[in-house]
């Protein structure tokens, strides 16, 4: 591992390295100077230091991987109680994508019980391979085995890249399998592309939304990446599949766990704005709580939900389950009709799948004319009102946008 070094010697404790670190990771502890766990090996405090004292030591080489032995994208469909769950298809279409780029097959590790009729599913989407895992112990997640059943298969396939959905299992599979492979992961992508040597470029949210942080692999393969649901489109049927199923043979002792399901009560289903077609959003310019009232009434005429920034959570206004953006949820409606939000990075990025974004501020220069398709400047108190009535008169959606 590198780490940083200092010659004592040279060293006259003038202090310029502490206060060029911006990590608070260089201190001066008695007679010398000591690095914390800040440390972020960022080398502004050898910059900073007037007589040369400091320098990284750079670790041996790492263990590098023969990247031509690894060929391929491996896509986990995530099922539950036998049904595949749709981030699988949206792994599936940017799983093509990076295929068709490289010109690699596309695989998918399905897992489960009696569970074959999905995996002829799955081949309708234009996969080359389902690796199906059929069996009675596999019928609910369980993390031992399909960690150890994923593990063993791409120790035999050896993918190039695995994506998984950023999801409550996909996030607990993903670190456990990246661990046995010794590899990298990076969680909660919301974009990912491919260079010609093959690396993945995974991006993400980082300090809180404000940068969007591009992270390769290069020196371990696979590349593993978990991917938020909504980001990326689905897949679509394929007039001719031409994939092939291939029955994997269990070995039970990767089959033992821990963990016994007792039973399974499902959960009960609530409408969500993940799922919605058409989205009502309101931001910190609606003033005052009860301008959702106003935004729920467009809403329900307009057969959508209502969606808001975080702020008005963060207020008290609105429950989280309606927060859209990075640190809330991602959405993908037909129609994102955003009222009195100024269009921050962390909220665009999590509705600019959007098929079409009406936005209305009073800021001509807000950042959300950028991202929207449409745009109105003026009082939301006015014109959504005006929206509502055209609405109730019989007006049709595009006639009333029209007019506004």
């Amino acid at each position: 591992m590198s780490r940083m070094q200092v010659d004592h010697d040279l060293c006259t404790l003038c202090g310029q390295c502490v206060e060029a670190c911006p990590f608070d990771g260089v201190e001066i502890r008695g007679q010398a100077i000591e690095f914390t766990d800040s440390c972020r090996l960022c080398r502004l405090c050898i910059k900073a230091c007037p007589v040369g004292a400091l320098w990284l030591e750079e670790s041996e080489a790492v263990g590098t991987v023969d990247k031509a032995e690894y060929q391929g994208v491996l896509v986990f469909a995530e099922q539950r109680q036998g049904q595949i769950q749709p981030v699988t298809y949206e792994l599936i279409g940017k799983g093509l994508e990076l295929a068709r780029q490289l010109d690699e097959p596309v695989a998918v590790f399905l897992a489960g019980n009696n569970i074959k009729p999905q995996a002829e599913r799955l081949l309708q989407y234009g996969v080359d391979r389902v690796y199906l895992y059929d069996h009675p112990k596999l019928e609910h997640f369980r993390i031992e085995p399909y960690t150890a059943l994923m593990v063993e298969l791409v120790g035999e396939i050896k993918p190039n890249i695995i994506l998984m959905g950023a999801t409550s299992v996909g996030r607990s599979l993903a670190p456990r399998v990246a661990a046995r492979l010794r590899t990298g992961l990076t969680a909660d992508c919301t974009s990912l592309s491919v260079k010609a040597n093959g690396d993945l470029v995974q991006t993400r949210p980082a300090f809180g939304g404000n940068v969007m942080a591009q992270i390769i692999t290069p020196r371990h393969r696979p590349q593993m990446a978990t991917v938020r649901y909504k980001v990326m489109p689905a897949a679509s049927k394929v007039a001719k599949p031409h994939g092939k199923i291939v029955h994997c043979q269990i070995d039970e002792k990767l089959l033992q766990s821990g963990i016994e399901v007792l039973g399974f009560r499902p959960h009960h289903m609530v409408d969500s704005i993940t799922d919605a077609d058409i989205i009502v959003a309101g931001g910190r310019g609606i003033g005052r709580p009860e301008g959702l009232e106003l935004l729920g009434e467009l809403a329900d005429l307009l057969g959508g939900m209502v969606g808001v920034t975080r702020p008005l959570v963060e207020q008290g206004w609105a429950s989280y389950t309606q927060q859209v953006g990075m640190s809330g949820r991602t959405v993908r409606p037909r129609l994102y009709v955003a009222c009195g939000i100024s269009g921050a990075i962390q909220h665009v990025a999590g509705m600019r799948g959007s098929d079409v974004i009406f936005a209305i501020n009073t800021d001509p220069n807000a950042a959300i004319f950028d991202a929207a398709h449409y745009g109105l400047v003026g009082d939301l108190y006015e014109i959504v009102p005006n929206l509502i009535q055209r609405l109730k008169e019989g007006g049709s959606l595009d006639a009333v946008f029209q007019a506004g």
